[in-house]
């Protein structure tokens, strides 16, 4: 039996929001989209790199508020991308030293998800 990396499913209350946060700003690209019909709530895949996340409108899928943490190569690099590029919501600063070994950047959601970006310290 092989697991593959799990996919973490996301609580969004607003489709424009949530495209503004992760797609505009951070990057990521709109891989589906799917709903029952039209007007019913979306359930979209949304991809960067390695890193995929499902968000989800249903209030069954996931509680709001979850927290995750996503490796990448170069948490300096990201954090003055993300720094250079306009959004209303968040003025990310620089990445902090942990005492575990990593430099990371934790940013919120507009619905509460909290997402930890960590590198390891070099």
């Amino acid at each position: 039996m092989k697991l593959s990396t799990p996919v973490p499913i996301l609580r969004i209350f607003d489709e424009a929001k949530a495209k503004e946060f992760y797609v505009d700003w951070l990057g990521f690209a709109v891989d589906w989209e799917h709903r029952f019909e039209a007007n019913l709530p979306l359930y979209m895949q949304v991809s960067k790199d390695g890193c995929l996340l499902h968000l989800s409108e249903h209030h069954g899928d996931s509680t709001p508020g979850a927290r995750l943490r996503i490796e990448c190569d170069d948490i300096d690099r990201f954090a003055a991308w993300l720094q250079a590029r306009p959004y209303n919501y968040a003025r990310p600063g620089d990445p902090e030293q942990m005492p575990w070994g990593t430099r990371e950047i934790t940013l919120s959601d507009p619905f509460g998800n909290r997402l930890t970006f960590s590198s390891p310290v070099a």
